[in-house]
């Protein structure tokens, strides 16, 4: 008789190979916000699975990258290479058909003795389907893999292999977490996340890296929940930017906010923000400390 597993998988890569994309699919609904660009992903997300005989408790770390070389991705870095170390399996997400210098300084840094499975997503996007054979056969010989698993994050294709290989790898034991617990996150803490998704949507190439969110008030009221948050910028020249004519872009990303907040919450939300300048905050120990970061 198959005794009950549970465990620690951690989801690391290098930026863009749909991490937080599958963490939601896995999951079968919106948890980590998503976005086109690096570093949409700065906190660890804890997202827990519970399948039949097992509890998986997914990690999504930021993707390794050396684009930007601040205070706050050198934090975010060691971060990924804790949640690899420190997790009982590392699927490592990678792009199918893509695997190059980024992705293996990523799977450098993946400590020798964590069991790992590659996870090779996007793989709705390869055409013909007999191109990803050759694919799977170069990615194999860059590591002794415990399994190879292509997926799709989009179509939800092969998710329900991953779960199976990675339930197989989990240690024998107790659950973790209890059966109703999705996350280990408060409100909070996704209020402001899904507002810097839609900084990261909205804003420029470059722009949103200077961006943080904060969460000055969060009072949760008999039919719903007024949130205070301040949107920081590192610059005078950045405050129009994101306010846009006439306010309308700051408009449009609260209300975008506000809207996902509602649906993840299950009520109404009253959305209150504001910009402020905070120069050199991703350079600054003390306030990357007092954000989380380190």
């Amino acid at each position: 008789m198959s005794r009950f597993r549970s465990g620690t998988v951690s989801l690391v890569g290098r930026p863009n190979t749909g991490k937080s994309s599958l963490l939601n699919r896995l999951l079968g609904q919106k948890l980590a916000i998503v976005s086109p660009r690096e570093q949409t992903t700065r906190h660890l997300l804890t997202g827990v699975l519970h399948a039949p005989g097992a509890q998986i408790v997914f990690v999504d770390s930021p993707g390794f990258q050396t684009r930007h070389r601040n205070l706050l991705n050198r934090s975010l870095n060691r971060r990924a290479v804790d949640a690899a170390r420190d997790a009982d399996v590392v699927a490592f997400v990678v792009e199918a058909l893509r695997f190059g210098a980024p992705d293996r300084a990523a799977l450098g840094r993946v400590p020798a003795d964590r069991p790992t499975v590659a996870v090779v997503n996007m793989v709705d996007k390869v055409r013909p389907a007999a191109r990803l054979l050759p694919f799977l056969e170069r990615l194999s010989r860059e590591r002794e893999f415990a399994a190879l698993v292509p997926v799709s994050a989009a179509t939800g294709r092969n998710v329900g292999e991953l779960v199976r290989v990675l339930t197989g790898l989990l240690p024998e034991g107790e659950p973790l977490f209890p059966e109703d617990q999705l996350t280990d996150r408060d409100e909070r803490f996704f209020a402001a996340e899904l507002l810097r998704e839609k900084l990261f949507r909205h804003l420029g190439e470059e722009l949103p890296y200077s961006c943080e969110v904060v969460i000055e008030s969060f009072r949760e009221e008999e039919k719903v929940r007024r949130i205070e948050a301040t949107l920081w910028v590192e610059r005078d020249a950045h405050k129009p930017i994101v306010l846009g004519k006439s306010g309308e872009r700051l408009k449009r990303i609260a209300s975008e906010a506000r809207k996902d907040m509602e649906r993840l919450f299950g009520g109404r939300v009253f959305l209150t923000c504001w910009i402020k300048v905070r120069s050199g905050w991703s350079e600054n120990a003390r306030l990357l400390r007092e954000l989380g970061y380190t």
